[in-house]
Parts: structure tokens; C-alpha cells; sequence
């Protein structure tokens, strides 16, 4: 009798475990802690808001003594000297087609690299740095065109629009070669 009693206790426990397997083994209920995320540095360019990657991102510097290149396209505002190194400003606003209202003394500089080639992106303001979940991105919608589908990865449901600095670092029209007569 007692060796019935001790084979239903094991039993009973070989039933446990194997529910506690069962729940262990399921998904969690709220996957969105388990999502995967990317890490973005938020900025302003005209009312628009935008966001890079911040593994691209070296620094935010304050927009000074720029200067100006002749024989360049115009989304190139110039050039400026960071601790030494030269480095092309561009405009993003001028690749969408923004209203753009003059550089003032908010603007800043927001210095990106990809393997060797660094370049500055002009913005009014730079808000926050933040985790975006990558199911949040949605492909560029199709009345984009051009320019402006090429150089974005996606826009978040808060309408954030994420830059692809790969492409933009990498984008010909940043190497210039005008020859003047």
C-alpha cells in the first residue's frame, strides 16, 4: 500500500514538472518586451521631425564658421572644421524639399560616419535619443519619390521619420568634381 501511495507522489510530481515545462516553454504574453529595438538621436528639420541611427552618430556640434564652396550643388551648404577635420555640411532640407528658414543660432551639426567617409547634417534642433522597437518602422510611403525614398529607411507610427545615413554618406552626388576653365 505504501509503495502505491509513493509511485502516485511520483506521479503526481512528473505531472507537475511537465506543466511547468509547458508554461516555461510558451511565449511570453507581452513580446514587446523581447523586441528587438534600435537606437535613435530625434531631431527637427523645418517642422518635420527625423531621426539617424545613433551608431552613426559621432557628435552634435553647434553650428559655426562655416564655409561656403563655390561650383557645389545646394543641398551642400559647405564646409567646417571640427577639431581639425574637415567635413562636407549638407542640407537635408534641400534633398525634401522643406521650406527652409535661414541658419540661426539653434541650428546645429549633427556629425555622422560609415567606415571612412564622416559628413555633417544640418538641423534646426536636436530633441532626444531613444529606443524605437523595429516593428515600428513602416517602409517610406509610395507618394515619396526619388531622392527622398532612397535616402530613408522607414517612419514610425509617431510619424518619425528615420534617415538611412549608409545611403547618404555613400550617395554620389556628395563627390563633387567640377572642373573650372
Amino acid at each position: 500500500m505504501e509503495m502505491g501511495r509513493s509511485q502516485e507522489m511520483s506521479e503526481e510530481k512528473k505531472r507537475i514538472l511537465r506543466e511547468r515545462a509547458k508554461r516555461l516553454a510558451q511565449e511570453p504574453k507581452d513580446a514587446r518586451t523581447y523586441e528587438r529595438e534600435m537606437e535613435v538621436l530625434e531631431f527637427l528639420l523645418g517642422r518635420e521631425r527625423y531621426a539617424v541611427e545613433t551608431e552613426y552618430v559621432r557628435e552634435v556640434y553647434p553650428m559655426k564658421e562655416l564655409t561656403v564652396l563655390p561650383c557645389t550643388p545646394d543641398f551642400l551648404l559647405g564646409i567646417v572644421n571640427i577639431r581639425g577635420e574637415i567635413l562636407p555640411v549638407i542640407d537635408v532640407k534641400k534633398f525634401f524639399d522643406l521650406p527652409g528658414k535661414g541658419i540661426t543660432n539653434l541650428n546645429k551639426v549633427i556629425v555622422v560616419r560609415k567606415d571612412s567617409m564622416a559628413i555633417g547634417i544640418l538641423s534646426d534642433e536636436v530633441i532626444n535619443t531613444y529606443a524605437i522597437p523595429l516593428s515600428d518602422l513602416t517602409p517610406p510611403p509610395p507618394i515619396l519619390t526619388g531622392i527622398k525614398a532612397d535616402l530613408l529607411k522607414g517612419i514610425t507610427h509617431q510619424q518619425l521619420i528615420l534617415l538611412d545615413i549608409e545611403k547618404i554618406v555613400s550617395d554620389k552626388r556628395l563627390i563633387i568634381h567640377e572642373e573650372i576653365e
